[in-house]
């Protein structure tokens, strides 16, 4: 197999070159679904930047050893590092979110219960739903070259994290429908480190809930004249993000 086409699992553990190590449950299992083989090549990455070539050495019933190569300085992340806060799109649509968000290069998910969600999660149920979006973000993580995994906060109700996140650094929006901005004309006027983008779920932020985010200093952004689903406005947004993030400096 070559380092080409060698697949690329997550492994959060300690790597250096030349270790010798077994792979923690996870990635243990992805390896022995894809049926490989003693000397067959994979990557790693530990979400600490780069990534590293590495060898199957034994393959067990239940566990996976590999000898690690060497390491690769590539980083495909976004310059800018963007929170996507969402109030959750109910069925599987949080799951399509989390996926495509990972894809095109989100730091983190938090996820929101507010007025109007029609997902309302809780206690041992959200726990759950969190850890299985993180799932979905390091397969995604993995599947597209990235070298850090996006981080899928608790789920917390909005008026909760707002009050936390007033006073954070980043520079921080909230998709509205009135006197809003163009999101890229906002982000040409100076493009911060990091930033929080805010939306709401199906039927959007109840009237309340945006003034309580403008209070907080969330600036009022605009997408376009279209309305989008709760589920693609954020990834929208992650794309003119992105754009604006890697144009070359002229």
């Amino acid at each position: 197999m070559s380092s080409r086409t060698a697949p690329r699992l997550y492994a959060p553990l300690p790597l250096s070159p030349g270790a010798a190590l077994a792979l923690p449950p996870g990635p243990a299992r992805h390896a022995q679904v894809l049926r490989l083989q003693p000397g067959d090549a994979l990557t790693l990455f530990n979400g600490e930047g780069g990534e590293w070539s590495a060898t199957v050495t034994r393959m067990g019933r239940s566990d996976v050893e590999v000898q690690l190569g060497a390491h690769v300085e590539v980083d495909r992340e976004l310059p800018l590092a963007v929170t996507l806060a969402v109030g959750m799109p109910a069925n599987e649509r949080m799951d399509w979110l989390v996926e495509k968000a990972t894809e095109l290069g989100v730091a983190a998910v938090q996820p929101l219960v507010c007025e109007r969600s029609v997902l309302r999660l809780a206690g041992e149920r959200a726990d759950k739903k969190v850890a299985h979006w993180q799932g979905v973000a390091i397969a995604a993580s993995e599947q597209s070259g990235r070298t850090r995994v996006p981080a899928v906060a608790p789920v917390r109700t909005l008026r909760e994290w707002i009050a936390e996140v007033a006073a954070t650094p980043a520079s921080k929006v909230v998709l509205s429908l009135q006197d809003a901005i163009p999101l890229g004309g906002a982000l040409k006027a100076g493009t911060p480190p990091a930033l929080v983008f805010l939306s709401g779920p199906e039927g959007g932020l109840a009237p309340a809930e945006e003034q309580a985010a403008r209070d907080a200093g969330f600036s009022p952004v605009s997408l376009g004249p279209r309305v989008l689903r709760a589920e693609t406005a954020p990834l929208a947004a992650l794309v003119q993000v992105g754009a604006v993030a890697t144009a070359p400096v002229r």
